[in-house]
């Protein structure tokens, strides 16, 4: 359960820094390199490995706490995405052609990703139309709400694209755990509490 849960912070931490590019136009840097970074850790020998430690999931294992506490601090808005989001993998990994074609793709953008860095506005914006070319037409489509005046931009509108994709890396992760939505029906409570074991130890 503790591997599951820090595969679902990853991938709230995702959806999470989505939401801000919709309302803001912009994310946090660091969460989002790591987030992004991701997708490019082929051969992780642990899932805290494909975040580059627990650390760098801060945001989304607090906000994994507060989604499952279901207090006044869970938003209904990153429920609705994530789901969706894990909806989405089960649909990608049957698809006959899209998980090589993407795997194929993104050793091709590690290159770039390797010379500048995963937030180069270059290797975004290639995440960003893989995501468009290869996943979102698998559907469902990810509903993201937000500032009409950022989601017109095309920049943003790649970004939040590129993060989408390093969502779905995170439910791919969670599935490959063992994780299925029993675990939001019979194991709120040890994921809640398996989330806060990883805060305390990446303090």
């Amino acid at each position: 359960m503790k591997d599951r849960a820090l595969a679902l912070a990853g991938l709230l931490q995702a959806v999470q820094l989505v939401q801000q590019m919709a309302q803001t136009g912009q994310a946090q840097t660091t969460p989002l390199a790591a987030s992004i970074d991701s997708l490019f850790r082929f051969d992780a020998e642990s899932p805290e490995d494909v975040f580059d430690g627990a650390a760098n999931l801060r945001p989304g294992l607090e906000r994994l706490v507060a989604q499952l506490d279901g207090g006044a601090g869970r938003d209904p808005a990153l429920t609705r995405m994530a789901m969706t989001v894990l909806h989405l993998e089960r649909k990608f990994i049957a698809h006959p052609r899209a998980p090589q074609v993407v795997h194929e793709a993104l050793e091709d953008v590690a290159r770039q990703r390797q010379l500048n860095g995963p937030t180069h506005p270059t290797v975004l914006a290639r995440l960003g139309e893989l995501y468009a070319l290869e996943v979102s037409p698998i559907g469902p489509r990810v509903l993201v709400q937000g500032n009409p005046v950022y989601l017109g931009q095309p920049d943003v509108v790649g970004e939040v694209r590129a993060t989408l994709l390093a969502a779905l890396r995170a439910a791919v992760l969670w599935r490959q755990l063992g994780g299925s939505y029993w675990d939001f029906l019979f194991g709120r409570r040890a994921l809640t509490q398996a989330a806060r074991d990883w805060l305390e130890q990446s303090r």
